[in-house]
């Protein structure tokens, strides 16, 4: 919840906020040139401090001629960025530290061992406890400990490079230490190289002599197996069996092809002679040297018996004589042909006797091959065993004559080379008088310029009112005035309907009193109302003690009697509880007293949408209770939304434990939007008169039966108000 106040009408005269530097000037000025002495003595007198750097580059310096066979350089992976990055772990490890500590011999300097030359001042800390004593440290852990804070081992980003960086109080040592951690690392590396060769040198030398007996084991295996299992090679490095099978085969493929010719040649045959066909297409007849000289003789009959046929007749004597050799001649064909039938027959016989030994032999031959292919696969096998052995053999053999040459010309290339060794510098990085000096008057004269302008700020001479500010003036509440107690408390009536019945009464006796007062010269004390009111005190004590949750005040007065919502909320915050008062007055009387300015935005502005709660909520100046005024915005667009009006007072309901309400001189239609659970409905009067009594009649009879009447007559606030400031009360 924001909190608001009249400061907010004040803005910063930045005229008058600046102008302050130019009256301090000297000042800041002044200021500003000690610091700068300061540091100028204190860079002057401070002990300069070198720094130097090593550049190491990681790569394979394998060279192409000392490279074992068979390999090249993608064979051997480069590190990658993690590799690099534990290069560098090494590097700046402790051995390599303590190396290079006893080689420099860096004990016996100050600058690394403050007990070489310890100042008095340090050993009267000591003695004194203030110090813890540096003796009880080993003197090689103390060196260690100063070189890390001096040493900065690092890797150049997206690189393989490796920076070895050094501060020292001498510039020779700056250049010197890096460059022997350089070179203690590559010389680590070099022996780690060494270590690993001889290392593997010891394990290759007794796998090997196992891996020859195990050779000669496997081929021994081998020749004694195939000794026993009878396996002879034929050609093509195939076992003799299976080669013979084979040839077998073919051979009866041949045999099965020549019996089927035969068979079919001499059936043809047969069928020819036996349906008096031509034999002239049967090649086999045709190329029988005899029947070729009978067909030829044929021929030549045929030829003299054609010329003859000219001449002579068919009974001719020379005729038949021809004809009849010509028949002779068919006889003689077809005898021979039935001789190369049966020659055909016989070679076909000759075949399926020749095929069924070959079927024999071939099944034979399978049953001896498939044992032959059994003893192969076993055989097979321990040659691969021992072709294994001795490949493994032969590879351990190339390894350990590498190993064992380079071993003995002590040949291990490290892959790190140095490409930029530290030189002395001449310069020292640190202290930068010129710098350091500068920086510290520039910033001493800034630090000096804030804290002027805050002080101005602070002592409120850099304020002006804001532009458009403008604070009315503020009616004071017209107030009774306070009396002496009465010996009759008042209390609260039991029945309002018997309290409005004496309001007629109530004049007369008002009227009568002066009538029967002593006319005298003294002050008389003010007539006690009688319309059955309570006090503040009283209301306060009801509005605890019933737990009520919302305070509707109603004033038929006017903004006079509006005091009396102003002092309920105040008593019952100072009892403790959160409380806030909303003035729904047309003038803001009720709120203008606790705020001392009505220029806060209100209830208008949060009906109008221009405001949230947080901005309309404010503090009064005078109580712990909050306040919700009037506020800025039209009131006739503000009461456009007046139905918002229940939904604001049980969001207020929800965050305090009462909320009290300035309504005016409003009549029961006009609070009906603001009763709610745990209402308590007062009506405030100065004088009992006619209006007061009228006004309360209405809300009895509008549905308010328990309306409770009360005065701030006779109310003293307690406490002296802060001077210079207002009082409600």
């Amino acid at each position: 919840m924001s909190v608001q106040s009249a400061a907010a009408d004040v803005d910063v005269d930045l005229r008058q906020l600046f102008a302050s530097l130019a009256r301090n000037w000297l000042r800041i000025l002044v200021v500003a040139l000690v610091v700068t002495g300061l540091a100028f003595a204190l860079t002057w007198l401070a002990t300069p401090h070198y720094r130097a750097e090593t550049r190491l580059l990681i790569e394979t310096r394998e060279s192409v001629y000392t490279r074992p066979d068979g390999t090249n350089d993608n064979d051997k992976p480069i590190l990658d960025e993690e590799g690099v990055t534990s290069q560098v772990e090494v590097i700046s490890s402790t051995d390599i530290l303590k190396q290079v500590a006893q080689k420099l011999n860096l004990s016996r300097l100050p600058e690394f061992d403050e007990t070489a030359d310890m100042p008095v001042s340090s050993r009267l800390l000591v003695i004194a406890g203030l110090k813890s004593d540096p003796n009880e440290i080993p003197p090689e852990e103390r060196v260690l400990t100063k070189m890390r804070e001096k040493l900065n081992v690092y890797r150049v980003e997206k690189s393989r490079v490796i920076v070895i960086e050094f501060s020292s109080e001498n510039p020779r040592l700056a250049a010197e230490i890096p460059n022997a951690i350089a070179d203690a690392y590559i010389s680590v590396q070099g022996n780690a190289n060494i270590e690993s060769n001889s290392a593997a040198t010891d394990w290759l030398a007794p796998e090997i002599a196992d891996l020859s007996k195990r050779v000669k084991d496997a081929e021994a295996k081998v020749a004694s197996y195939r000794a026993q299992s009878d396996l002879l090679m034929g050609g093509n490095n195939s076992v003799l069996a299976t080669q013979q099978l084979s040839e077998l085969s073919s051979e009866l493929s041949r045999v099965r092809a020549n019996r089927a010719s035969a068979e079919a040649t001499a059936d043809s045959v047969r069928r020819a002679l036996q349906n008096g066909g031509s034999l002239d297409a049967v090649p086999e007849v045709l190329s029988s040297e005899l029947i070729q000289r009978l067909r030829e003789r044929q021929v030549e009959l045929k030829t003299n018996i054609a010329d003859l046929s000219t001449s002579l007749l068919d009974n001719h004597p020379r005729i038949r004589a021809l004809r009849s050799q010509l028949a002779d001649l068919d006889r003689q064909i077809r005898n021979e042909a039935e001789k190369i039938m049966k020659g055909l027959m016989t070679q076909a016989q000759t075949a399926q006797a020749r095929e069924n030994q070959l079927v024999g032999d071939v099944n034979t031959l399978k049953a001896a091959s498939a044992r032959a292919g059994d003893q192969q696969v076993e055989l097979d096998a321990l040659q691969r065993e021992a072709t294994a052995q001795r490949q493994l053999l032969e590879s351990y053999l190339t390894r350990y004559r590498e190993a064992s040459s380079r071993k003995d010309s002590n040949y291990l290339p490290v892959d790190a080379r140095v490409f930029s060794r530290a030189v002395a510098p001449s310069e020292p990085y640190f202290p930068k008088i010129l710098p350091i000096t500068g920086a510290a008057f520039v910033g001493s004269l800034l630090l000096m310029a804030i804290v002027t302008l805050l002080q101005e700020l602070f002592s409120g001479r850099a304020m002006r009112p804001a532009a458009g500010a403008r604070f009315e003036r503020i009616e004071q509440v017209a107030m009774p005035v306070a009396r002496e107690p009465s010996n009759r408390e008042p209390a609260v009536i039991e029945d309002v309907e018997d309290r409005a019945a004496e309001v007629p009464a109530e004049p007369e006796a008002a009227a009568a009193a002066p009538a029967t007062a002593p006319a005298t010269g003294e002050d008389v004390e003010p007539a006690r109302p009688t319309l059955g009111e309570v006090e503040i005190d009283r209301a306060v004590e009801k509005l605890i003690t019933s737990g009520a949750a919302r305070a509707i005040f109603v004033s038929p007065e006017g903004d006079e009697a509006a005091a009396s919502a102003v002092l309920v909320a105040r008593e019952v915050s100072d009892a403790g509880l959160r409380v806030l008062l909303l003035d729904l007055t047309a003038s803001g009387a009720a709120s203008r007293p606790m705020l001392d300015s009505g220029l806060f935005p209100g209830i208008t502005n949060l009906l109008a949408s221009e405001a949230q709660f947080s901005d309309v909520i404010h503090p009064d100046l005078y109580s712990d209770c909050h306040v919700i005024p009037v506020g800025t915005a039209d009131p006739v667009r503000a009461m456009r939304a007046a139905d918002r009006l229940p939904i604001i007072m049980q969001s207020l309901t929800t965050a305090y434990d009462l909320v009290v309400v300035e309504c005016g001189p409003a009549d029961a239609q006009g609070i009906s939007r603001l009763v709610g659970e745990d209402t308590e409905v007062f009506l405030s009067l100065l004088e009992p008169d006619d209006e007061v009594a009228q006004a309360a009649v209405e809300l009895i009879e509008s549905g308010y039966p328990d309306l409770t009447l009360v005065t701030p007559v006779g109310h003293e606030t307690p406490g002296t108000p802060i001077p210079g400031r207002r009082s409600a009360a």
